[in-house]
């Protein structure tokens, strides 16, 4: 007998040997049939795996991520068999790497025919009748010699053979005629997979690398069943129609140039959204003794070697000569915090200090990775330092955190939040880090708040706590962060005089709310749909005169509204009115304005809300108090 600890902690007896599928009937029958695949002391296998001594043992079902992780991984093998049925079999058909990626899966593959999206349709058909025809999903263990043989003629397979350690255990998967290397695991047969879809076909250089042979990569995804499939090609859609860079352009919000590849170019309207932004942050960082700084865009290359960056960050960096001396352009804003701090002396009572910029730096991205404003070479980033004591640190804490959340909740965002540990390329000694880790995590259990633990993915100077934004999709963005750092202030020597009148070394917090602007930008766009709330509109109103004659009259209201800080625009085209309606309509503007011959005898506008309903009169006086007001606390529905 062997003893089982199940996933909710729980204890059974069950003979050795018993296999993980027979423990999920022994469970109950409902569970057995739902299970795919399991864990046992935390690996995956599969539900024929055997236990054979004492563990823990988790079945997995398709409510389970770790679950659609098997179920889309069977679905690249399906696609692969397809394929390999249609296109000539294992001759013709060369097989790569099938791996799951978010929301699904993609194959390379190597083959003369170069496959388009109108095949993607005939691969589809032959997947269905593969997943009919219910073929077990057999695993075999098999020796090296083994599998070099039976994958003979398959160059890209073998290649993966011999890069294998000597130790590893070479497995591989069958399903009818089909045979894959594989670690796995697998469902237990083609059956188990109902929907799933072909999305596109593209180019892959094999093992990411340009000098190895282009393959050709066939993207899919799979859900358990057909309605999480159409909702989820309904959300691709609906991304697609809020893509910002889409909307970047139709909106004149930004633009991109081939003179300066990935660095983003603002035209008006998109700048005063970012203004707004950075206004907004300035009002509250400065009631919350926040003080503004700016440091330069470049310095002498030695300050990036004290600060550790050069170690971390120069194959990403920009390097130029000046003079004699290597200066390289700032990717972080931290090290010129560092200088401001140290330019004067400090003393116990001034601490926390809290500066804040907003920073533009810079970092090499590959071309390939280049993605609007998501992925770019130069952005801005909001950052601030806080220096303070070690008696300070969970307060202050807490204080950023309120802070992140209170912008946040501007926008009407959700947000989850992860506690980020050591890295294995850290700096500094494991005493100093584990202190700053309990910093951390003492405020967050203190306040109550839920996180997730995301071991070694801390910063490389220290732990930090990351706040992902949802957005209207259900997307996750990283913005914010808050991280404790014990070893810029030894690195630049920072000091204040304490009570003792004697010398200590002060912590520093890194902080960052929207993180880099740009990208902030771009994800707003996404999440309004271009629509945005009328504080941040680059044009809060468009006044819709009907006729000519009408043209003096909105010009005098967009002064009197002018005045009161709205931001107007007059369409003053020779166009019909519902033609303009239409247009402000597409440049989502929040209210559109009709001047025509009843309002100028009353002394109105008559008024349209971008989210529809019918249009009421208002004065001038009236209609600005409102906007004002609006504005002002920020309101989120139309």
């Amino acid at each position: 007998m062997v003893k089982v600890t199940l996933a909710d902690g729980k204890k059974r007896e069950v003979v050795g040997g018993t296999t993980v599928g027979e423990l999920a009937g022994i469970i109950g029958p409902s569970l057995r049939k739902r299970a795919i695949a399991g864990k046992i002391d935390g690996k995956p296998v599969d539900l024929g795996t055997p236990i054979e001594g004492d563990a823990q043992v988790e079945i997995l079902t398709l409510d389970d991520p770790d679950g659609i992780v098997v179920y889309r991984h069977s679905a690249a093998h399906l696609m692969a068999q397809a394929i390999r049925r249609l296109y000539g079999g294992a001759d013709a058909v060369k097989l790569g790497i099938g791996p799951v990626i978010r929301d699904g899966f993609y194959y390379d593959i190597d083959m003369e025919r170069s496959l388009t999206d109108s095949d993607l349709a005939d691969i589809e058909r032959e997947m269905a009748r593969i997943a009919a025809e219910d073929l077990p999903i057999v695993r075999h263990e098999v020796s090296r010699e083994e599998a070099a043989a039976r994958f003979a003629a398959d160059p890209l397979k073998l290649e993966l053979i011999r890069d294998l350690p000597a130790e590893a255990v070479i497995t591989v998967y069958e399903q009818g005629e089909f045979a894959d290397l594989c670690r796995g695991p697998h469902l237990p047969s083609t059956g188990r997979i109902k929907a799933f879809k072909l999305m596109s076909v593209a180019g892959a250089y094999w093992r990411g690398d340009a000098k190895n042979k282009m393959l050709q990569r066939i993207y899919g995804t799979a859900f358990p069943n057909e309605a999480d499939l159409h909702e989820h090609l309904r959300m691709l859609e609906e991304a697609k129609k809020r893509d910002h860079r889409k909307l970047g352009k139709e909106l004149e919000l930004f633009m991109f140039s081939e003179e300066a590849p990935g660095m983003p170019f603002y035209l008006p309207k998109g700048m005063t959204i970012r203004t707004e932004l950075e206004n907004f942050s300035r009002e509250i960082q400065g009631k919350r003794d926040y003080d503004e700084v700016r440091t330069p865009f470049m310095m002498n290359n030695r300050i990036w070697e004290q600060s550790g960056h050069w170690d971390h960050y120069k194959d990403n960096m920009y390097f130029t000569q000046v003079d004699d001396t290597k200066f390289a352009l700032k990717p972080m804003n931290c090290p010129g915090h560092m200088l401001i701090y140290k330019n004067e002396l400090r003393s116990y009572r001034e601490l926390p200090i809290r500066l804040s910029e907003f920073g533009q730096v810079h970092r090499h991205e590959f071309s390939g990775a280049l993605n609007g404003m998501m992925r770019v070479r130069t952005f801005c980033q909001d950052d601030a330092h806080i220096f303070l004591r070690q008696d300070q640190i969970e307060a202050e804490i807490k204080r950023t955190i309120a802070l992140i959340d209170e912008i946040y909740r501007v926008f009407g965002f959700e947000y989850r939040i992860e506690l980020s540990t050591r890295p294995d390329d850290y700096l500094g000694t494991a005493e100093t880090w584990d202190e700053a880790e309990r910093g951390l995590q003492n405020a967050l259990d203190s306040l109550g708040l839920p996180y997730q633990l995301n071991e070694g993915d801390g910063a490389f100077y220290g732990p930090k706590i990351d706040f992902h934004i949802l957005d209207a999709l259900k997307r996750s963005w990283q913005c914010g962060t808050i991280q404790l750092d014990y070893q810029m202030p030894d690195k630049f020597d920072l000091s204040y005089v304490g009570e003792d009148g004697l010398k200590h070394r002060p912590v520093v917090i890194h902080r960052a709310i929207y993180g880099s602007i740009d990208r902030f930008i771009g994800m707003l766009t996404e999440h309004y749909g271009g629509a945005f709330p009328l504080w941040l509109a680059p044009v809060q109103a468009k006044l819709l005169p009907v006729s000519d004659p009408f043209a003096d009259d909105a010009l005098r209201i967009k002064r009197e509204l002018a005045e009161a800080g709205i931001r107007v625009e007059v369409d003053l085209r020779n166009e019909k009115l519902g033609y303009k309606i239409r247009e402000a309509q597409l440049a989502k503007v929040p209210y559109m304005l009709v001047v025509g011959e009843k309002e100028r005898e009353r002394g109105t506008v008559s008024v349209r809300r971008r989210g529809g309903g019918d249009a009421e009169e208002m004065t001038v006086e009236a209609l600005a108090a409102r906007l004002v007001r609006e504005v002002k606390t920020k309101k989120l529905i139309d």
